[in-house]
Formats: structure tokens, C-alpha cells, sequence
């Protein structure tokens, strides 16, 4: 439900900024603004941040489907390695973490395939497995927290371009401008900083539930292979 949650977040985050619309009353007439106005309020940062939007939320509904725990520690997998344990194929379970392509699959089969060199041998080797699987889901999340701090910077650049415009055209009208003059500038101003935040809000959201969830799945892969491996472990005598 949670991931759910999410992808109805990054879609609220696109209807969003259509449903911005603000009405201005010139006597008893309203102005309603609609979502190609204000993306052209906004120009070409705007244009930019909204598509900014898009790949996030692409990225956001990519990791739904793919970091689950039924992908990257399946319950299958999980229960048939344990089996293969009980019953001492160790050859058997190696081979088939190699045919099957998950988090406890490579840790596992890094430690299975130093068995010769001992135990310590199997530790650092699962060690390591795990650490560089974990950075790889970690590197590939890592693009929504790029977009979540690209974007409200976006929104501030389009803020000061807005404001520098702004105070060009009260420059020009030699501080006599109207509210007219003044309003696109104003506009895209504001909107880019909008759109920004709207952005970036969500996103980082997105990015800590991902995050959080990656570092779960690789302590629950870390504890199942630790107490697969237990049995390789050398005996030690407990005091009487």
C-alpha cells in the first residue's frame, strides 16, 4: 500500500500543477489561468522542471516493481536454499543460487564458492558481496534524490531570472511601470519556485522509503545467509 501511496503522490505531483489555477478579478471579470499558461509563465525552467517531474515519477514507479522483496529476497528461493542446506548439498545450492539472480543469491553463492578456504574466507567473501550489492541498489535510487535537489535549485534560478526581470523593466520604465509590465516577470518568478518545490517534496519522500527499504532487505539477507553459514563455522568447545 505504502508503494502505492508513493506512485499516487508523484501523480498528484503532475495533476498538481495543472490544478494550479488562480482567478483576478478586473471589475467583475476572473482570469483563469490554465496549465499551458502557466508553464509559459514559467519558461523554459518551468518546461524543464516539469519534465524533471515526468522522470521522476518513472523512476519512482521503476523502483515499485523492482525493489520488492519478492524480487530481491524471494520466499521461494529462501525456503529451497534452506532445504538444500538441511540436507547438506551444499554443491546443489550453489548452483542454484548461480541459475537464480537476487540479493541472498549472490550473497550465498560468494560464500559457497570459497568453502575450501574456510570459514573466515567465506565471511569476508559474503561481506563483500553484500556490501557491493547494496551499493548498487543504493546508486540506483540515488537518481531521485538528484532530481529532488536539481529541482527546487531550478525553481530558485527561474526566482532570481524572474526578479532580475522584474527590476530590468522598472529600470527601463524608469520606476514608472505598471502592474502589467511587471506581471510576467513576477510570474515566472513565482511558478518556477512552485513547480520546484512540488517536485522536489515528494521526491525526497520517495527517496527515504527506498533508501530504508534497501537497507531492511540487505539486513534480512545478511541475517539468512549468516545462519545458512553457521554450520561452516569451526566447532568450539563450551566451557562446563
Amino acid at each position: 500500500m505504502r508503494r502505492f501511496a508513493l506512485v499516487l503522490t508523484m501523480l498528484a505531483l503532475v495533476i498538481g500543477t495543472a490544478a494550479v489555477a488562480y482567478g483576478a478579478e478586473e471589475g467583475t471579470k476572473v482570469v483563469k489561468m490554465n496549465l499551458m499558461t502557466l508553464i509559459g509563465q514559467s519558461g523554459v525552467i518551468g518546461i524543464f522542471i516539469l519534465l524533471l517531474s515526468f522522470v521522476g515519477l518513472a523512476l519512482i514507479i521503476e523502483h515499485a516493481v523492482t525493489i520488492r522483496r519478492d524480487k530481491l529476497l524471494p520466499q521461494y528461493f529462501v525456503v529451497e536454499l534452506e532445504e538444500l542446506f538441511e540436507n547438506e548439498e551444499y554443491e546443489e545450492a550453489l548452483q542454484f543460487c548461480e541459475s537464480e539472480d537476487n540479493l541472498l543469491s549472490r550473497v550465498v553463492a560468494s560464500g559457497l564458492s570459497k568453502v575450501d578456504l574456510g570459514y573466515t574466507a567465506m565471511e569476508e567473501s559474503m561481506s563483500e558481496a553484500a556490501e557491493e550489492s547494496s551499493m548498487t541498489l543504493q546508486q540506483k535510487i540515488s537518481y531521485v534524490s538528484l532530481i529532488a535537489a536539481i529541482a527546487p535549485m531550478l525553481g530558485l534560478l527561474g526566482t532570481v531570472m524572474g526578479m532580475m526581470g522584474a527590476f530590468a523593466t522598472l529600470a527601463q520604465k524608469a520606476g514608472a511601470a505598471s502592474p502589467g509590465d511587471l506581471a510576467g516577470d513576477i510570474s515566472m518568478a513565482l511558478m518556477t519556485t512552485i513547480m520546484g518545490l512540488i517536485v522536489a517534496i515528494p521526491l525526497m519522500g520517495a527517496h527515504h522509503f527506498f533508501r530504508n527499504k534497501v537497507m531492511r532487505l540487505d539486513m534480512e539477507a545478511g541475517v539468512i545467509a549468516g545462519d545458512l553459514m553457521q554450520r561452516f563455522r569451526p566447532n568450539q568447545k563450551v566451557a562446563s
